[in-house]
């Protein structure tokens, strides 16, 4: 499970996991000892609070991946940016996003050879859980005409 994390950001460190189902629950945490304000683009190291993010990765053995990240809220230090605290970024997922880029890509990949009823059939059976709505959106979102 280390070797996994290490593929969406190298500063992931494995927490627990958990098999439920035809789910795999992945806690992880960041070793990050700073961020940068994506506001002003300030570097910071004073931690404000933390939360659980959660979001769906691509499939292990044919389970799904539910990864629970505890997130850092970073204080942003710089007296001219408009906003007091930043959330910690990571690359491999947009902000507020509950899919990663790559399961995103894999998404739209199945969908661009099929309809998004059968799209969503086929990635519910071992991919994962999304709907045809969000097949259409993610479709919408990269400009992809049908």
């Amino acid at each position: 499970m280390h070797r996994i994390l290490k593929l969406l950001d190298k500063n992931l460190l494995y927490v627990n996991h958990k098999i439920q189902g035809d789910t795999i629950f992945l806690a992880a945490t960041s070793k990050r000892k700073r961020a940068k304000c994506p506001y002003c683009g300030h570097v910071s190291s004073s931690i404000h609070s933390n939360y659980e993010r959660s979001f769906q990765d691509l499939p292990i053995s044919d389970k799904k991946v539910l990864v629970i990240l505890k997130n850092r809220k970073f204080f942003c230090q710089n007296p001219y940016c408009k906003k007091n605290t930043f959330a910690e970024c990571f690359d491999f997922i947009v902000s507020k996003a509950k899919k990663t880029n790559r399961l995103e890509e894999e998404i739209v990949s199945l969908a661009l050879n099929c309809s998004s009823i059968a799209a969503s059939v086929q990635l519910k059976r071992n991919i994962v859980n999304v709907g045809k709505s969000t097949i259409c959106e993610l479709l919408k979102k990269r400009g992809t005409k049908r």
